[in-house]
């Protein structure tokens, strides 16, 4: 049963953030909240506006982490603080070295609280662990690291698996048993691989004949198209019914390697992210489907739970920490995780566009204007 959403918050989770909400005003009416009187935790914020939010993401390649996830939490860090506040940012352009450096100097500069989207989850256990130590608090943003994390910012990643694996048997309808599908998995360092292939597998297995199954180091697009290309040496390009893949990138890479061994029909391929030319694929036909994962959510969730945490202003913080999740190392970590949602041809109006991630101009270029109007997104 789907959990109904409202503007990308669920309904449950509306009704507590509301509650909270109501419950900080009145507080704040009486004069305690953020450190004005009163007594309890709190009524005191252990910082005030002008505070750091060190922030740290994993790789350029997906388009999301630079066009979305840092200017949404820049922006709403900046509200959050009247304009006092500041993010310091690095990307790790997909070392774990660099971001285990990167981390480390976060903390030598005394960053008042850690945002940290990792590239190898444990590999960087240790930092977040010297982190704590500096008793600076460390929040794993969308993917799940290991060390003692203070909370975590993500979605149902095992939901964003079924989505996909779901989206597969539509397409197939009834040639699934007989159907042949290549399964193209994330980076087996990043925890939620792990994940969306569960969540995958348990819609697919035995309903489908998984045909050529692949790890992707490093989510690289590169290597999606090099394991695509043995892929249908290995199965035939006539016999590969369908593709799983984990995400936009490596999709766009599986397309092409499909259209250069001579497929004039591309067959159904998944893929999450909504990147920009992800959702133009699905508008021609070339891409069958991507997760949406609202970043606007996900992002603004992360900077509040940040400011919110290093603030001391509990009601607001636990009204988001609703969930609990367990990683190879902590259990029961305060965890908000958003909704997704498959989109397809059929949505991307209700959905990208409505939520302001793009245009109808930037969608429908005049290499897509056709195909635009056959569904009705008109500029």
């Amino acid at each position: 049963m789907s959990v109904p959403i409202l503007r990308g918050i669920p309904l449950p989770r509306l009704a507590i953030t509301l509650a909270a909400s109501a419950s900080a005003l009145a507080l704040s009416a009486c004069g305690v909240v953020d450190g004005i009187g009163g007594s309890g935790d709190s009524a005191s914020a252990k910082k005030g506006d002008d505070i750091t939010v060190g922030l740290l993401l994993p790789d350029k390649d997906t388009a999301r982490f630079e066009n979305f996830d840092r200017p949404i939490i820049e922006k709403e860090v900046a509200s959050l603080t009247h304009g006092k506040g500041k993010v310091d940012y690095a990307n790790a352009e997909a070392s774990p070295a660099t971001q285990s450096r990167q981390l480390r100097q976060m903390v030598d500069r005394k960053a008042d609280v850690i945002l940290v989207d990792a590239v190898d989850a444990r590999a960087i256990a240790p930092d977040v662990r010297k982190a704590k130590a500096a008793g600076i608090p460390v929040i794993a943003y969308d993917r799940l690291a290991q060390g003692p994390i203070d909370a975590y910012v993500s979605h149902d990643n095992e939901l964003v698996g079924e989505v996909q694996g779901r989206a597969i048997l539509g397409a197939l309808g009834d040639r699934a048993a007989a159907s042949e599908v290549v399964m193209m998995n994330g980076d087996p360092a990043d925890p939620n691989t792990a994940s969306f292939k569960k969540g995958a597998l348990g819609e697919l297995k035995n309903k489908v004949r998984i045909a050529e199954e692949y790890d992707t180091d490093k989510w690289s697009p590169a290597v999606a198209g090099a394991n695509m290309k043995k892929a249908i040496r290995a199965v035939g390009l006539k016999n590969i019914a369908a593709v799983y893949s984990a995400n936009d990138g490596m999709a766009g890479a599986v397309i092409d390697a499909l259209k250069a061994a001579g497929a004039t029909t591309i067959p159904p391929v998944t893929g999450q992210d909504a990147n920009l030319d992800a959702v133009q694929r699905v508008v021609s036909g070339e891409q069958y489907m991507t997760v949406y994962k609202s970043f606007l959510d996900e992002a603004t969730d992360a900077a509040q739970m940040a400011v919110y945490k290093v603030q001391g202003r509990d009601i607001q913080y636990d009204a988001l920490a609703q969930d609990k999740v367990d990683s190879p190392t902590e259990k029961d970590v305060p965890a908000t995780l958003v909704p997704v949602v498959a989109l397809t041809k059929s949505n991307i109006e209700d959905t990208v566009i409505a939520d302001g991630v793009y245009t109808v101009a930037q969608i429908c270029t005049p290499k897509y204007r056709s195909a635009c109007a056959a569904i009705g997104l008109k500029a």
